[in-house]
């Protein structure tokens, strides 16, 4: 395995921690953590998918590369601006999500007393 490679994996491996939580766990306030980490692992791997690296030469911001003057340059170091663009919306889109299933997690404790989803199954009568 390249070093190159090392970012998806790690990115992979937070995608599946968020998983796990969120389908192994009972507690919904663990449940609303895996969510976010979940959130957070798809938002890297759109930024990891976006990322253009030039080779043999350090990545450099566009901006520095002197503009349309040096166009190849400018190119062939670009970074796709639609998985930011992506990203940006996720993220505006996962905290109403995040507040909303904060909200009902809340109302959850309010009406069974307890954060367990297996004691709310057993006190349904």
């Amino acid at each position: 395995m390249t070093l190159t490679m090392l970012p998806y994996l790690l990115a992979f491996i937070l995608l599946v921690v968020g998983l796990y939580a969120i389908v192994a766990k009972r507690n919904v306030i663990k449940i609303i953590v895996g969510l976010a980490i979940l959130d957070y692992a798809v938002n890297l791997i759109l930024v990891l998918v976006g990322y253009r690296a030039t080779k043999g030469a350090p990545p450099m911001a566009p901006i520095l590369t002197g503009g349309m003057a040096n166009e190849p340059a400018l190119v062939a170091g670009a970074v796709d601006p639609l998985p930011q663009a992506l990203v940006l919306t996720s993220i505006v889109i996962s905290l109403s999500v995040t507040a909303l299933v904060v909200a009902i997690g809340l109302r959850l404790y309010e009406k069974y007393g307890t954060f367990d989803t297996q004691r709310m199954r057993n006190l349904r009568g």
